[in-house]
């Protein structure tokens, strides 16, 4: 299983749980914005980027790459890309920390002697295998040890984060977003599965019948509901429904293929026509 893109997905969508990781939860999130830059000259591509927003230029630079495996140039490699990319994008602040999350300590490599100042001012490592007293209290850190859970205990650790959510997040746009991620995660580690074989699995199929779940998706289609109506068209609102589903599939294709999954294997699993699927490769190529 590729996790790199699963942590991409939650850090994008979940930027506290990136601050909550590296002991600073009440960073002002809303100073950055989650990217993976490339680095063209090179053909590099940095595994994400907390950046900051134009009028934040005080704030720090957290690169963030996540390591799930040993490899013997990995330090080489990331401290040269990081500077390449200060040349080519010349960001404004001056600090920067480089944020390196390892699914077990195992798969650190020493760091030559010539980085030492490098490590000692900007390098932080975590390791997942290490903070497991601490995903025991917190819902963040316990959806980033999922990712990387054994098969043989995801189901029960989804489980525990599912209550813990139905409990502890009370904003019910949010708590459906954490839930369908959760969802999410263990589908990628059961490739076989079918979606409804999840949900039942889960307990969600029983979950999303409930009054507050049903409310909670009332509420996210709200503002479609709310312009299809103003444009006086009841059609307008069905439309745009299966546009912002199509466009939810079209976007789990490139996750999809990332895990191994052939063309044939996405089409049947997003239920989608197979050219559809061709076409979103061609263009992510």
């Amino acid at each position: 299983m590729k996790t790199d893109t699963i942590f991409y997905q939650l850090f994008k969508e979940f930027p506290n749980i990136f601050f909550e990781l590296i002991g600073k939860p009440d960073a002002n999130i809303n100073a950055y914005e989650f990217i993976a830059p490339e680095i063209k000259q090179q053909s590099f591509r940095i595994d994400g980027l907390f950046a900051t927003l134009e009028q934040f230029p005080t704030e720090p630079l957290y690169f963030v790459e996540i390591q799930s495996y040993k490899d013997e140039e990995f330090y080489e490699r990331l401290f040269g890309e990081i500077f390449v990319y200060f040349r080519q994008y010349r960001p404004p602040n001056s600090d920067w920390y480089t944020i390196v999350i390892y699914e077990r300590r195992s798969y650190e490599t020493p760091v030559h002697p010539r980085y030492r100042t490098l490590v000692e001012k900007h390098l932080r490592c975590f390791y997942l295998d290490e903070i497991e007293a601490v995903s025991q209290d917190s819902l963040g850190i316990g959806i980033l040890k999922l990712i990387v859970e054994t098969p043989t205990n995801t189901t029960s650790r989804a489980k525990e984060l599912i209550n813990k959510a139905t409990v502890e997040l009370t904003d019910t746009i949010i708590q459906r977003q954490v839930l369908e991620f959760i969802e999410t995660v263990v589908v990628y580690k059961f490739p076989n599965l079918g979606r409804e074989e999840i949900e039942a699995m889960l307990g969600l199929n029983l979950l999303r019948q409930t009054r507050v779940y049903q409310e909670a998706r009332e509420e996210g289609l709200a503002e479609g509901r709310q312009e299809g109506l103003a444009e006086g068209r009841q059609e307008g609102l069905a439309e745009g429904i299966e546009e912002g589903k199509l466009q939810t599939k079209l976007e789990m294709i490139p996750l999809l293929l990332d895990l191994g999954l052939s063309i044939q294997e996405v089409a049947v699993r997003l239920q989608l026509d197979e050219e559809a699927v061709r076409k979103v490769v061609e263009n992510r190529s």
